[in-house]
């Protein structure tokens, strides 16, 4: 019976620094899984060869999707999307300059994070967007249905 509470107090004490370090690890301010972020020779960023990722810039037929359309001045449109961003659940803006703009949305059970971006170039009424999780093969959909969701919100206020 002792050498049984020993070696439970051992699992537990395991378990618990694994446990610690996760929490630490995953939720320490600027450490980041997330790579290939922002705006590079006016193009957001590729996707990964994952299943978890769309972007509407230079796509393969997989991770391709279509750029969200304007019509109206581009701060006006930018102003819009960032209203609309803060209703989108468990979503925050966490970057924005004049033409770009970077949020983190956690997925509500595990708390996964996929790096948000919006592109809004000077020389077209469109925001090219892009959505990828940082962890994971296939997010089943999430991420194309997220932007969508966005793409109608912004519709529904006729941007």
């Amino acid at each position: 019976m002792k050498n049984l509470r020993k070696c439970l107090e051992k699992i537990n004490h395991l378990t618990l620094t694994i446990l610690l370090t996760l929490t630490i690890f995953v939720n320490i301010p600027g450490i980041s899984w997330a790579t290939n972020l922002g705006i590079e020779n006016n193009h957001l960023a590729p996707c990964p060869t994952s299943n978890n990722c769309v972007v509407s810039q230079n796509a393969d037929a997989k991770h391709t999707i279509e750029p969200i359309k304007y019509h109206g001045e581009r701060e006006q449109a930018k102003e819009t999307l960032l209203k609309v961003l803060t209703v989108v659940p468990r979503t925050e803006v966490i970057e924005q300059t004049d033409n770009y703009i970077h949020a983190l949305s956690k997925s509500r059970i595990f708390k996964f994070i996929d790096d948000v971006e919006f592109y809004l170039p000077e020389d077209e009424s469109v925001i090219h967007i892009r959505s990828a999780s940082r962890v994971g093969e296939s997010d089943l959909g999430v991420n194309r249905r997220r932007m969508e969701q966005i793409r109608l919100a912004l519709q529904d206020l006729d941007i």
